[in-house]
């Protein structure tokens, strides 16, 4: 890749992909009926599915040669690698081992996705993840963590 310079604008691209997985959310540190309340429907003892759609976001400069952040087709490539060929058609609980002992909400899907596309997609950054588990559900994350909780006392 040429080097940029200075003056080259910083845009942003998205990568669009499906899969579909089944899942349970559970939380071993409580009892059967802490989960079925807190979890309802998602606690089947035999999971559920969904197809989701996830949106993967890259920032960078514009190379002046290519004219672009980085290639679609590569994107595309690393987010089908590390993430749909993980997940596709898998129980999330059970069959990804960087989801193992994981509670597989959205919320934690995305967290996990994050940490698996981070560092591949250079000379791109990562700078958004917004996962939808159903049409009217979705998270998004931009790789921040919470502040630590503000000491009592």
């Amino acid at each position: 890749m040429t080097e940029t310079t200075a003056a080259s604008p910083l845009t942003r691209i998205t990568s669009r992909v499906h899969f579909s997985a089944a899942h349970r959310l559970h939380s071993d540190s409580h009892d059967a009926e802490w989960n079925r309340r807190v979890f309802g429907k998602c606690n089947n003892p035999h999971g559920h599915g969904h197809t989701y759609v996830l949106d993967v976001t890259v920032e960078g400069p514009v190379d002046p040669v290519t004219g672009w952040v980085m290639d679609f087709s590569d994107l595309k490539r690393i987010v089908t690698e590390r993430v749909v060929k993980a997940c596709d058609c898998r129980n999330l609980n059970v069959d990804v081992p960087y989801l193992l002992g994981v509670n597989p909400t959205a919320e934690n899907l995305a967290v996990a996705f994050w940490r698996q596309l981070a560092g591949e997609v250079a000379p791109a950054r990562l700078v958004r993840l917004e996962l939808h588990e159903t049409e009217r559900n979705k998270v998004v994350y931009t790789g921040g963590a919470a502040p630590a909780p503000a000491p009592r006392g």
